[in-house]
């Protein structure tokens, strides 16, 4: 169903209108509840606290007081001089990177954690494929006095086994998942398993805008301040907005947040996938590019499917785009023809993580470096300003990106000072 909708931001940003309702959880033809009667109830009655919450001006003020207190809020703008050379337009970072705990993740988390402790939750259940929402989750577990089962894909925990040891520090319980592909589709999977069981005293903190409704809403108005804040600080740095955004394509938190504040401005909007090795390989992560509508994990969105509607697995070098769906939002954003989707290759990705570390002194996440490397496709024909969404920082890729340049003989010993010591 479309209807009109306006809604406030629970950061306390502008009222904007929409082409679309929420009334009932669609985004055009998308989203919806595609859930097993267990969890009705469940659904039904975090859609009523989120309605009523995101509405009661003490729930706003604690979570408005936790982002600035807690989170670090406001993040900054800040303009890559070098990196705008290198890639040939004026380039600006929206830096989620500096967020506690390493990324956008905490912004929801706490809102999530806010709204378990007001249904009498305590203990969370949450998925995470690059580790960075199981540690907001455990994080917030802990700042709350919360128990966290956190469910991460076996492979997901070999190629991020410093957010493993940062959740199991911070006192979560860390269960492996070794079925499937062992990465964030089958942690979806187990962790809504667990939550069908365990229902009655377990708030599932969902950590992306995916799931049925009313997730991709409620995750999505937790991620808005992103894009509110991105939008008053470039206006003020510039006094114009910016030409261009770029963000990350997984689930599409990140994305989401920056880019719903300027759905209404004069602004071009890409949305970044993981292109793997190439979407004509089949070893890709790029559900809008290259998928067809189904139901995955609740709701109706793009996915990665074979012709008899089987989920097909999902391949990239970041493990946080390493899925095969997409939020309903993005999906009905494409097909209104609003954001424009783009796929960029592993290599690529990398190419750009290097790129932002060696001349800025910025290492991003590897998601994030998908977003860096669009710019430095589009800086070519573009003139700019384009500002990207910097949702995460790569300390925790660090493991994963020597193996992967390694494997492309690129070598960080210089063999002249091998041997000195002193």
């Amino acid at each position: 169903m479309v209807q009109s909708a306006s809604t406030e931001s629970p950061e306390g940003g502008k009222k904007i209108a929409r082409p679309y309702g929420e009334g009932d959880g669609h985004f055009g033809p998308y989203g919806g509840r595609y859930v097993p009667e267990t969890l009705v109830r469940a659904l039904e009655e975090l859609e009523e606290a989120y309605h009523t919450y995101l509405k009661d001006e003490n729930f706003l003020a604690e979570y408005r007081r936790l982002l600035r207190e807690y989170a670090g809020r406001p993040t900054p703008v800040t303009f890559v001089p070098r990196l705008s050379e290198a890639y040939g337009a004026p380039v600006y970072l929206k830096r989620e990177d500096l967020n506690h705990t390493g990324a956008h993740k905490i912004n929801h988390a706490l809102g999530q954690a806010l709204l378990a402790e007001r249904l009498g939750k305590r203990r969370l259940v949450a998925e995470t494929g690059a580790g960075q929402h199981g540690v907001a989750t455990a994080t917030v577990a802990a700042r709350f006095g919360m128990e966290a089962v956190i469910f991460m894909g076996e492979e997901d925990m070999r190629r991020q086994a410093p957010n493993v040891a940062r959740m199991r520090l911070l006192g979560a319980k860390v269960v492996p998942v070794t079925t499937g592909t062992r990465t964030l589709q089958d942690a979806v999977s187990e962790a809504i398993r667990y939550w069908v069981e365990h229902v009655e005293d377990t708030y599932y903190l969902l950590g992306s805008a995916v799931g049925p409704h009313p997730y991709p809403s409620l995750v999505r108005d937790f991620q808005r301040v992103i894009g509110e804040e991105a939008r008053a600080q470039f206006l003020e740095m510039t006094g114009e907005l910016p030409r261009g955004l770029v963000a990350s394509v997984g689930g599409g938190s990140n994305a989401i947040g920056l880019f719903y504040a300027f759905l209404d401005d004069p602004v071009e909007i890409v949305g970044v996938e993981a292109g793997g090795l190439g979407i004509s390989t089949g070893k890709h992560a790029a559900s809008l590019t290259a998928g067809e509508v189904g139901v995955l994990h609740g709701a109706k969105s793009y996915i990665l499917q074979d012709e008899l509607g089987n989920v097909l697995p999902a391949h990239s070098i970041s493990a946080g785009l390493d899925y095969p769906g997409v939020g309903p939002e993005h999906a009905y954003l494409k097909e209104i023809g609003r954001v424009r989707y783009e796929a960029v290759t592993d290599d690529e990705a990398l190419e750009a993580f290097l790129d932002l570390t060696r001349l800025e002194g910025i290492i991003p996440a590897l998601e994030s470096a998908h977003a860096v490397a669009y710019a430095k496709r589009w800086a070519k024909e573009f003139p700019g300003p384009i500002l990207v969404n910097l949702s995460g920082r790569g300390d925790k890729d660090l493991g994963h990106v020597f193996e992967l340049l390694e494997a492309r003989g690129v070598k960080f010993v210089d063999e002249g000072t091998q041997g000195d010591r002193g």
